[in-house]
């Protein structure tokens, strides 16, 4: 099997289902095509029997040895085409399958990429995971039966024609008959998109409720909450089996049209040819051939109702990709590059940040801090400048590279330690210098394999602690020119809270560092502090001066202790 095409897709066009699936099959023409056209051949072939034994019988009949021998040999001939032309069927079936798949993979993983922060803001985790769980597969059966369906589509046209050459009557009941099972499948299509619908949105609900419970197992079981949120994902999960049912009650009658109306057709062709057979309009070989016509018919019959649900399914798929394509990132960069490093500023709330200074944000609330830190990240819209170049104007790609924002928000994703920590490839040496200027060398000491242990999702294996300080060692390890720290020290013990202090001072001397913190510890370690209250800047200085001088940055920081 090839590998799926190396070429960019880019982000397409988000104005409706309908156009992104034909996005999908206008980025694989070729293969599409190609199996489209090994299809007509497949189906062609298994037309062309019925009418070659039909022959072969009344050769037979006639005693006519040769034409027994030449409609003998044309039926192992259609037999080896008929193969080889399904095998390649097959093949640019999968690979269409694939391609339609995958690269929705692709575009939907770019498209979050480029939402950032904007895309849980928007979206729930669960409506995400449905795209890669199960849209993707219908998606790519939508493609898939377009191969398929075209050429039964050619298959029926062509044994309309033989059938009206051969007689008229059988040709026309074939010919009215396949639209009149189409009029009466459509009927069922409607209440089977909307109930697809309502189910996937309920899928993506459940999924939602099940990472919320996975993710927070720790705190429930500490709290005496399992039953409550079990609970609660079972009535969900309930409301979502009957959804299923409702799907499933009118897919069973689309299965059961696919049955019954094809089996009608075929039962009216046979006793329509039967009838002309003892009236002697035909030949025994005919009868015969409109028979094998008749069941043969069965097949692209199916195919057409099979098709018809496939693409509802993909057209429901299509539109949950749609709408995570349709959203915008909240802040849109500009294009200059290579600004000159300098001091990092916030009008709005009076907050800067002094070039090479380790500097500490002390806010009467954390949402405050947060607040302030994502404007100075360019992770919400602002007046915050870099230098004397506004945020706005510079590409969000050098943003990223030279300012990071690290939270407690951030994740370590499932595989190999030194990979999530160390993205960039570093020496060992340099690894360990962040893993102890994080004080988290004794996390690593204690996996059996060291930095070549396996994470799990999410690191669930570590505690809050020990995740926030290995968070802590990534963030260092990437090294920009200017780092914005949120609480990095809230989850560790008043000794580790001391020796990372520290140690990040020392890391980041000389470094333009931010760290949103009310630890006095934190705090005191710091060049620069500035108060803020109310989203202002209240008061700077030094730690102790203001301890000394600030009623209300002592009361902050002090918890209102003296």
């Amino acid at each position: 099997m090839r590998s799926l095409p190396a070429a960019d897709p880019g982000i397409p066009d988000a104005r409706g289902p309908t156009r992104y699936l034909l996005w999908t099959a206008r980025m694989q023409a070729i293969p599409l095509l190609s199996g489209i056209a090994f299809a007509v051949l497949w189906w062609l072939a298994q037309a062309m029997v019925p009418m070659v034994v039909g022959r072969g019988i009344d050769a037979l009949t006639q005693r006519d040895l040769d034409g027994l021998v030449t409609w003998s040999a044309a039926l192992l001939g259609l037999g080896v085409l008929q193969a080889w032309a399904g095998i390649m069927r097959h093949r640019r079936a999968v690979v269409v399958w694939l391609t339609a798949a995958y690269r929705t993979v692709q575009v939907t993983v770019r498209q979050a990429t480029r939402l950032g922060a904007t895309l849980p803001k928007r979206l729930s985790t669960g409506e995400v995971v449905s795209v890669g769980n199960s849209d993707i597969g219908h998606i790519g059966n939508a493609m898939d039966i377009l191969v398929r369906g075209i050429g039964a589509l050619v298959a029926i046209a062509a044994v309309t024609v033989i059938l009206i050459t051969t007689s008229p009557t059988l040709g026309l009941v074939v010919l009215i008959g396949v639209p009149l099972m189409a009029v009466a499948v459509g009927p069922l299509l409607r209440p089977l998109h909307r109930r697809q619908q309502a189910h996937r949105e309920l899928q993506g609900d459940l999924a939602t409720r099940a990472a919320d419970i996975v993710g927070g197992l720790r705190v429930l079981r500490g709290v005496g909450g399992e039953e409550v949120f079990a609970g609660r994902y079972r009535e969900e999960s309930q409301k979502v089996r009957r959804a299923g049912v409702r799907v499933a009650s009118v897919e069973s009658l689309l299965e059961g049209a696919q049955i019954l109306l094809p089996g009608l057709l075929i039962a009216g062709v046979t006793w329509l040819g039967a009838t002309f057979a003892v009236r002697g309009e035909i030949s025994p070989g005919s009868l015969v051939s409109f028979y094998g016509y008749a069941v043969f018919l069965i097949s692209p019959l199916r195919t057409l109702t099979e098709m018809a649900d496939k693409l509802t399914k993909g057209h429901v798929a299509a539109r949950r990709v749609v709408r995570i394509l349709k959203l915008t990132p909240e802040v849109q960069g500009g294009s200059r590059t290579g600004v000159p490093a300098g001091a990092l500023s916030d009008p709005d709330s009076g907050v800067t940040v002094r070039q090479g200074v380790f500097t500490a944000l002390a806010a009467g609330t954390p949402e405050e801090a947060i607040e302030i830190a994502d404007r100075l990240g360019r992770y919400r819209e602002s007046a915050a400048t870099l230098g004397d170049v506004p945020l706005r104007e510079i590409a969000v790609e050098e943003l990223r590279r030279r300012i990071l924002l690290a939270d407690n928000g951030a994740r370590l994703f499932a595989g190999r330690l030194r990979d999530e920590l160390d993205p960039a490839g570093h020496d060992d040496e340099t690894v360990h210098r962040a893993l102890h200027d994080a004080c988290a060398t004794d996390i690593v000491e204690a996996l059996p394999d060291g930095l070549d242990a396996h994470v799990a999702e999410a690191g669930r294996e570590f505690s809050g602690g020990q995740q926030q300080r290995l968070r802590l060692a990534r963030a260092l390890l990437a090294d920009p020119d200017v780092l914005i720290l949120i609480e990095p020290t809230s989850a560790v013990d008043a000794h580790s809270e001391a020796r990372i202090a520290a140690r990040l001072a020392a890391a980041r001397a000389g470094r333009t560092t931010l760290v949103a913190t009310t630890s006095p510890l934190v705090l005191d370690r710091a060049d620069h502090v500035i108060y803020v209250r109310d989203g202002v800047a209240r008061a700077e200085g030094a730690h102790r001066d203001l301890l000394a001088h600030d009623a209300d940055y002592r009361a902050t920081v002090t918890r209102g202790e003296d």
